[in-house]
Order: C-alpha cells, then structure tokens, then sequence
C-alpha cells in the first residue's frame, strides 16, 4: 500500500465516523457523558486496585460513591437555586426602580445634550437590538429543550449513564488493550507517544481543571451568598463553572455580582464585598488550585477552547459540548506534531544541505 492510499485510507475513515457521529447525536448523549466521566474517574479505580481491592469492588465503589455525590449535591442545590431565583424575580421592580433613580442624571444630562432625532435614533437602535436579542435567546432556549437537555436524553442520563460509566470503567483497561493491538505496526511507537501527549493534555486539562472549576463554583457560591447577595449562589456557581477559559468566568460573574450589587442596596459596602470574594478567588485558583491540580502548561490556549465549544456546540448540541475540548485537545497535539515533523522536513528547509 503507498503513502497516498494510506491517506485515502484514514480520511475516509475518518469521514465515516464523522459522519456516523453526525447521524447519531441525537443519542449519543448518555454514552458520551458515561465516557467522560469513565476517564474522570479511572486513575481513582486504579488506585484502589493498587491497594488490593479488585476491579470489580473498585470500580462499584468509585462510580456509586460518584453519582450518590451528584444526586446529593442536586437534592441540595436545586431547592437553593429555586429559592433565590424566585426571590429575585419578585425583586426585579424594585431593582429597576433603584438603576432608574441612579441613572436619572445620566439620563438627563444625554437628553440635554442630544437633540430629539438623536434620541428617536438611539430609542428605535435599541429596540431593534432588544428584539435581536430576544430572537437569540428565544433559538438558544429552543435549541436546548429541544437537544441535549430533553425529556428523553435526561431520563438517558439518569438511568443508562452510570450504567454506562460503570462498565467502561470496569473494562477501561482491557479497551486500551485490545485498541492498541489494533494500531499499525509499523507506526504504533509514534503513535503511543502521541496518545500519551494527548492523554496528558485531556488529564491535565479536563480531570484538573474540572475539579479547579467545581472548587471555584463551590467558593464563589457559597462566598456570595454568606455577603448577601441576591441570586448569589447562582452568580458564583455560573462564574466558577465556566472557568475553564481563562478569565471568562471571574470576569462575567464580577460583573453580574457588582451590578446586582449596586441594584440591590444604596452603598458600597455590598459591592466592595463582592469584589473581595472574587479576589480571594482569583488568588485561590492562581496560587494554590491551578498549580497543584492542573499543573503546568497544557497547550490549549483560551481561544481555541472557546472555538471548540462553539463550533461542536453548533453541530452536534450537548453532545458536542462534551467532545469539544478532548477533541480540541488531540487536534492541538496532532498540530504540534505535524509542525514537528514539518519544521524538518525538506518542505520546510528545501532539497538542499541543512
């Protein structure tokens, strides 16, 4: 076989199994989170399995001890989020009643200085973009309930994906096995290399930065809302789970807290409060949490992360939010590699002597 039919080859495998993940991702949801979440917790089976307990009662312990956590963490959140989210809507006139007295002078002093087609102008502008906006929202909350985030693939979720995580865990190493007899010979030592750079990457970015994001929902949930901060917890969770892409989560969620803030009372003490929990925050994750749970540099540098999730977003719904960053993640160290291999290569240094 030459070196062109072997490309041929692995692109249009390639494109099968892109296309097969295509026509599948209205329910590949469950099995996709069971994977996720098998090689979240499989160095923590091993570990055991190290200790003496077989794989079996390992495997049982970790995932059952994992899902008892979340439905935990639900039972409890749930009514906390329902309750602030209610008590928040009841206030919102009142917030708006406070921002309209606050931007009263602003107000008045832009009327002063615009004349009245300027004002028609910036009225019909922004009624254009509030119905944009509206639209927008409309397709996302659509394009949710009718997705990932169904009736069908929730109760997927609840009942087929520890079902589904606990055996991939249970056989995770027996698949890398059998996987690894299937590579081709002749390649196979680059190709482990290359998987242990990726795994690297995932493990440092998903099983670190995932358990960076939990902390930091955690602190800025429970940090807003022992200020007193209305809509708190949903504040600082949003902030903390969003993490991931460097400075996106402090940021919207210090913006959110401190405008709520200033809505909510007349003083700076609130605000100032808020501020404060996200610099301790921002401290925590840059001193203590990221070094000790991420490590060093990954390689998947913020905007690639959030193309990832947009464009995997877009194509294959929740599904492909799961997929964006490990796939991200091999696509980056398959492109260091290339440009490796590339940058000594007689394409990059011509036919002659180097």
């Amino acid at each position: 076989m030459t070196q062109a039919q072997r490309l041929r080859f692995w692109l249009i495998g390639l494109a099968a199994f892109l296309a097969l993940l295509w026509l599948l991702k209205g329910m590949l949801l469950p099995f996709v989170a069971g994977l996720v979440v098998a090689y979240f917790l499989d160095p923590l089976v091993d570990r055991l399995e190290r200790l003496g307990l077989s794989r079996t009662l390992s495997t049982a312990l970790v995932t059952g001890s994992f899902f008892l956590v979340i439905i935990g963490l639900l039972v409890v959140l749930v009514p906390l989020v329902e309750h602030q989210v209610v008590e928040f809507a009841q206030r919102v006139p009142a917030y708006v009643d406070a921002l309209a007295e606050r931007l009263q002078p602003l107000v008045a002093e832009i009327k002063r200085k615009l004349s009245k087609g300027d004002i028609d102008r910036l009225r019909s502008s922004a009624g254009e973009y509030a119905g944009t906006a509206v639209t927008w929202g409309l397709g996302v909350l659509k394009g949710i309930l009718s997705g990932g985030l169904a009736f069908f693939n929730l109760l997927s979720l609840l009942f087929i994906t520890p079902i589904v995580t606990f055996y991939l865990v249970h056989d995770w190493d027996h698949i890398v096995t059998r996987v690894d007899g299937w590579l081709p010979r002749h390649h196979a030592a680059t190709i482990r290399t290359q998987v242990r750079e990726i795994d690297r990457t995932i493990s440092g970015f998903v099983r670190g930065q995932a358990t960076v994001c939990l902390a930091l929902a955690a602190f800025y949930g429970l940090g807003l809302t022992l200020v007193g901060l209305d809509l708190g917890l949903v504040i600082g969770m949003g902030a903390g789970l969003i993490s991931f892409v460097p400075y996106l989560g402090v940021i919207s969620g210090f913006a959110a807290g401190i405008g709520l803030g200033f809505a909510q009372t007349q003083s700076w003490e609130l605000p100032a409060l808020v501020a404060a929990v996200f610099a301790v925050g921002q401290v925590l994750e840059g001193n203590f949490l990221t070094p000790r749970l991420v490590g060093g540099k990954v390689g998947l540098h913020p905007v690639w992360i959030m193309f990832a999730l947009l464009a995997f977003g877009s194509l294959f719904g929740f599904v492909g939010l799961l997929l964006a960053v490990p796939v991200a993640a091999v696509i980056g160290v398959l492109v260091r590699f290339a440009m490796s291999r590339y940058l000594t290569s007689p394409l990059y240094h011509g036919d002659g002597p180097r």
